[in-house]
């Protein structure tokens, strides 16, 4: 406990620490050292080694410098409430950069795309000019816009003027030369309005909206932990629960001891009537769930599970059979189709296993909108008291994925259906491109015309690209007499904007163009004045560089790669696109684009980010940058839930994020770590040749995987609890004994409350240490401090006494807190490359490094911890995306997936080495993510083995008696009976059922078996194989949708397949031969061969069929040459080994 004494002087001394005053503080521009945290005054406080105790100096702290111009934050005259919007504005207009061992600088830009913007809360928008002489500035502006004016006489000043009229002109305006009277702005603001704080112990709300109170310690935490502390230290949560007489009680949640909720006065001045909230007011009507089980019904699932028993008996029976019947003729045969066949029995059993107990769910949005977003005592004016959610879209190479349609997908999730002021949007750009920078800054720009749009009628899909190509009838219950005018309007604004994204990349290039030349003659001319002299001057060389709309250098990766500017090697970026929204809704007027009267105009936090990349480091690929944003996210917004999606998947439900927190919102969703929603695919062509939709796999194994602990995470389209990312266990984890037999569970002396924020390396009765917080987050304070923020409003609504570890109603609908420079420069440094060095980040905490599959790692070391997860299948698709519909694109998909399930079979990932927490059958499912691609090498011999049998003219079995006919007839029954009732509980069709059958033996003899062999190779050699393209031909038709389809691409994954096919084809044409020309044919070995290799063929039909390219297009010739070569090859095969009893065919024989 000493170490926790500690801890609770240190922090305190911190806190008082923030309300003294620094002498030492910078009063103007400069540099200000890093290793601090700057509170609402301005003030700097010292969070250095020197001043912790020796507790934490063993953690290694990170300098660094950020450039702060001055800002009205410094000057202790201006209104606080004033400084901080201004301050924001200032942020939303500067880009920051900073990195290992440089300067964390803000790029003020007064433009970031060529056309002139206008919303007010878009980086760069236009607005007036500062009116002072020689001052070109922008003036202050509000959330509509519209010119913040400080004096009465309506002077235009901008933030920069204002600030020195303030201090150094003692508070005189420039105009009318009077004093400044009005420097409370707020009722100026159309926009932002008053801002409430949590209901203290008098029942109101400060109109000031300062950062303390808005920070208003969500949290009831008794805990001296550093994750069980409000995350300033400006406010005591325990002090205010004293003053209120508060009390825990129903469900974990605060409750007053009269019942109500913030509303009661020590004095009982205090009417208190329709003011508090009582529990008797959550019992006085029926709680209702957000979410319910759909059983599937018994007449479907008790004949499944019956015939998985059936079926399991009879293998077991039919392999006991064929080990004592030997076929002696052909023993090799025989052990090698026994072998095979044990193999394919354990993995069906593994495959059938996890799918006994498939369920369905159904949500109600009408119930969470009733919880969170209607007028109730606690929540008087119906302020949405949903959590935060944080958006993650990743991108990585702008020609790869073309900014055209990351931008959709930007755009799809700035019009989804949630509280605007609790969406936040972040961009990862890994390949730190400047036309994807600039494409986001046009999205974000036509965003002011697009969400208003969908908002106003109701638009679905929000992709502008997928609703514009809507085959469909696009006025269909449309009731608005201006949809048509509207539609046609944005229409038209679309097709300009999808023309300038276009033409991006020759805009960029010819404006770096003209900014080098313009170097290179600045560079000439000086070089010039420098030599008078009549010597020949050798050429000036500059490095060309890449360079923005306003004029400078990109950051970032230049187009002709450079030092300090390669995809490799730039600097971390931030540039706000969008800032944080008003607080209160923002109605658009009648005039301009659109009537938008009774539309809000505010658009969701939209951010661009690029983490630091340095020659040296591994960044880890897309599980590195997903984690770099996990941590920029903390900083900037802190949603406690987390949503994310690959540039190519948009929403097409705008109402999905809601139904995945009808999952996180209900009783005992505390528990649940992520809500996965199926993927489904646009593009594909109609008869699904390869298998694209994926269907059996999203519904039906994953259904069933919903029954037991919950799906696997497949990589996109997830929702995450943030909490459950960060490692932490899940809220009243069982806890098991040490023994190897077992014994009782250990009771623990800490309240389950506080046990919200454990790691199971931890003791039992102790909590984390101050010392490894660093060690296990990194240093930063800003992101430590929002761990226990986010974690509580992550907790369900406390409105019934069953709600464990809840959270007060009403307690979310404070508004979020401002951006200042110091937290956008605290977000720079957490993305640096340097940052998650001697951490657990990418090894216990965020996305996990270590595997190309870094999706279902993340999802297996979460329900290792014992988190649950759910699959939510939505009525209308919530998202959609594209896939790979050419047969090699599709391949080297799924030997990147293969070769990750084989990474995860060597590693410690391997569900043989699970904890107990995971339930048996779960375990099963994550082991057969690691074992399925070794069915390939069984399966590719299995293949052979018909040809085999033709070319010998032996069989798997010494005669086809009745024994091995009756098995055989009742597997494949069984088999085809357990696929129909697949079909009935699952919804999927009968042909996407026999697509993947195709498939799965299409990839199993091609991409799995090579990932076997990379990962066999990686594991006892340290080798790498990449396989790669290495050439491609395919048609000219540009205007087919499908054209990709028929392109024939060579790689060598196919060698396999061809050669089972032609080995099969051969053997046919052998097999008839033999037995045609034999004295006595053996037509059941025959029967037997024929059938398997037909049964092969069936399955590899769609592969040849990708071979052969385009329908029509195959010369007749190919198909005359592969009849006459199969022919000869039978003919000299029937020749050189001829039936027993004949020399030759007809006569002939070879001399």
């Amino acid at each position: 406990m000493a170490s926790h004494n500690h801890f609770t002087k240190s922090r305190s001394n911190l806190s008082n620490m923030s309300d003294a005053n620094d002498p030492g503080r910078p009063s103007g521009p400069g540099k200000v050292k890093f290793i601090t945290r700057r509170t609402n005054s301005g003030r700097y406080v010292n969070y250095s080694r020197d001043d912790l105790d020796s507790e934490l100096s063993s953690a290694e702290f990170a300098s660094y410098t950020v450039h702060i111009p001055p800002t009205p934050n410094n000057n202790q005259l201006m209104d606080p409430s004033i400084s901080q919007k201004v301050e924001e504005q200032y942020v939303s207009n500067s880009m920051f950069t900073g990195g290992f061992n440089s300067v964390t600088k803000a790029h003020l830009m007064d433009k970031v795309i060529e056309t002139e913007t206008s919303h007010p809360q878009m980086a760069g928008s236009k607005g007036s000019s500062c009116a002072i002489p020689g001052c070109d500035a922008k003036v202050m502006s509000d959330g509509r816009g519209q010119d913040l004016l400080p004096c009465e006489c309506d002077f235009k000043i901008c933030r920069d003027c204002f600030v020195d009229a303030v201090k150094t002109n003692g508070g005189i305006c420039p105009g009318c030369k009077e004093q400044y009277k009005n420097t409370d702005l707020t009722d100026m603001e159309d926009g932002y309005g008053g801002q409430r704080g949590l209901p203290g112990p008098e029942g109101g709300g400060s109109s000031s909206g300062s950062k303390m109170e808005r920070r208003l310690s969500l949290m009831k935490s008794t805990s001296k932990s550093v994750l069980m502390r409000s995350q300033t230290g400006d406010f005591d949560q325990n002090r205010w629960l004293f003053e209120t007489s508060g009390t825990y009680g129903y469900g974990n949640a605060f409750w007053t001891k009269d019942g109500n909720l913030g509303s009661s006065s020590k004095d009982g001045d205090g009417d208190g009537e329709g003011e508090g909230t009582e529990m008797q007011d959550f019992m006085s009507k029926p709680w209702r769930p957000l979410t319910r089980k759909l059983k599937i019904p018994a007449g479907i699932i008790s004949p499944y599970r019956l015939l998985i028993f059936i079926r399991v008996v009879v293998l077991a029976l039919f392999l006991s059979w064929r080990i004592q019947n030997q076929n002696q003729d052909a023993i090799w045969l025989w052990g090698m189709s026994v072998v095979c066949e044990l193999w394919f029995a354990f993995s069906w059993l593994l495959d059938q296993l996890p799918k006994l107990c498939p369920i369905n769910r159904a949500t109600d949005l009408e119930v969470l909108k009733e919880k969170f977003e209607t007028p109730t005592p606690s929540n008087p004016t119906g302020k949405s008291d949903l959590p935060g959610l944080d958006v993650f879209v990743s991108t990585a190479d702008p020609d790869k994925e073309p900014p055209l349609v990351t931008a959709n997908t930007i755009l799809s999730i700035l019009a989804a259906e949630y509280p605007v002021e609790k969406l936040s949007c972040y961009v990862s750009d890994d390949g730190g491109a400047l036309l994807t920078f600039e494409a986001m800054a046009e999205a974000a720009s036509f965003a002011n015309i697009w969400v208003p749009f969908c908002r106003k009628h109701v638009i679905e899909p929000r992709n502008p690209e997928s609703y514009f190509s809507l085959k469909r009838d696009p006025y269909k219950n449309k009731v608005k007499s201006d949809f048509v005018k509207d539609r046609r309007r944005v229409k038209r604004e679309y097709d300009e904007f999808k023309v300038r994204i276009n033409g991006l990349p020759d805009s960029i290039r010819r404006r770096s163009d003209a900014y080098h030349a313009r170097e290179e003659i600045k560079a000439m001319k000086m070089q010039r004045q420098q030599n008078r002299d009549d010597e020949l001057l050798e050429p000036v060389k500059i490095p060309k560089a890449t360079w923005m709309a306003d004029g400078t250098h990109w950051p970032g990766t230049w187009l002709t790669p450079a030092t300090d500017h390669s995809r490799s090697d730039h600097a971390g970026i931030i540039q706000v696109m969008l800032k944080p929204p008003s607080d209160e809704p923002l109605h658009g007027v009648s005039e301009g684009f659109l009537d938008l009267t009774d539309v809000d105009i505010r658009l969701p936090l939209l951010v661009y980010v690029s983490r630091e990349k340095r020659p040296g480091y591994d960044h880890n690929k897309k599980a590195g940058a997903m984690n770099a944003l996990v941590r920029a996210s903390a900083i900037m917004s802190n949603g406690a839930f987390i949503l994310n999606l690959d540039c190519d998947h948009y929403i097409y439900n705008s109402e999905a994020m809601r139904e995945g927190m009808c999952f996180m919102m209900d009783r005992g969703g505390d528990r649940l770590c992520y809500v996965q929603f199926p993927q489904r695919f646009e593009g594909i062509d109609p008869s699904d040749r390869y298998a694209n939709h994926n269907t059996v796999f999203f519904d039906v194994n994953m259904r069933a995987l919903d029954g037991l602990m919950g799906p696997v995470y497949v990589g996109t389209g997830c929702l995450f609890r943030r909490i459950a990312l960060y490692g932490f266990d899940p809220p009243r984890s069982k806890e098991h004994s040490s023994g190897c037999c077992g014994g009782r569970k250990k009771k623990s002396r800490v309240s389950e409350e506080n046990r919200a924020l454990r790691m199971d390396d931890e003791e039992e009765d102790e909590e984390m240490s101050l010392s490894l917080v660093p060690k296990k987050f990194g240093n930063s304070t800003f992101l430590i401090d929002s761990i226990p923020v986010a974690e509580f409003q992550g907790r369900p609504l406390a409105d019934h006494p069953s709600v464990k570890n809840g959270r007060p109603p009403g307690a979310l609908t404070i508004p979020r807190e401002l951006l200042d420079a110091s937290t956008v420069a605290e977000a720079i440094a957490v993305i640096s490359c340097w940052y998650e060095d001697k951490t657990e980040w990418g090894s216990r905490i965020g996305w996990i490094y270590g595997s190309v599959t870094e999706d279902v790692v993340t999802g297996y070391r979460m329900h290792n911890r014992g988190w649950k997860s759910v699959y939510c299948v939505t009525k209308r698709d919530a998202f959609r995306g594209t896939a790979p519909i050419n047969l090699t694109d599709r391949l080297h998909q799924v030997l990147r997936w293969a070769t990750g399930s084989v990474e995860i079979f060597f590693s410690r990932n391997n569900a043989l080495f699970a904890t107990s927490k995971m339930k048996f059958l779960q375990r099963i499912a994550y082991l057969n993510v690691g074992i399925y691609p070794f069915t390939s090498i069984f399966l590719i011999v299995y293949c052979f083995l018909p040809a085999l049998s033709l070319f010998s003219g032996q069989f798997i079995v010494q005669t086809l008696n009745i024994t091995f006919l009756v098995y055989l007839l009742i597997i494949s029954i069984t088999l085809c009976l357990l696929a129909l009732l697949e079909i009935k509980w699952s919804g999927i069709s009968l042909e996407e059922w026999w697509r993947n059958e195709q498939f799965w033996l299409i990839g199993g003899t091609s991409a799995h078996l090579a990932a076997v062999i990379q990962g066999l190779l990686k594991v006892v050699f340290g080798l790498e194989i990449q396989f790669t393209l290495t050439s491609k031909s395919g048609g000219d038709d540009v205007d087919d949708e499908f054209a990709d389809l028929y392109m024939v691409k060579w790689t060598s994954l196919m060698i396999p397949p061809i050669t089972i096919m032609m080995v099969n084809l051969v053997a046919i044409a052998v097999g008839f031969s033999r037995t045609i020309y034999a004295v006595i044919p053996q037509w059941s070995k025959l029967i037997g061969g024929v059938f398997f290799s037909f049964w092969v063929l069936a399955h590899l039909y769609p592969f040849a069929k990708g071979l052969m390219g385009r329908r029509g297009r195959t010369p007749t010739i190919v198909y005359v040459w592969s009849g006459l070569i199969a022919i000869t090859i039978s003919l000299l095969w029937v020749s050189v080994s001829p039936p027993p009893g004949t020399t030759g065919i007809g006569g002939f024989s070879f001399p």
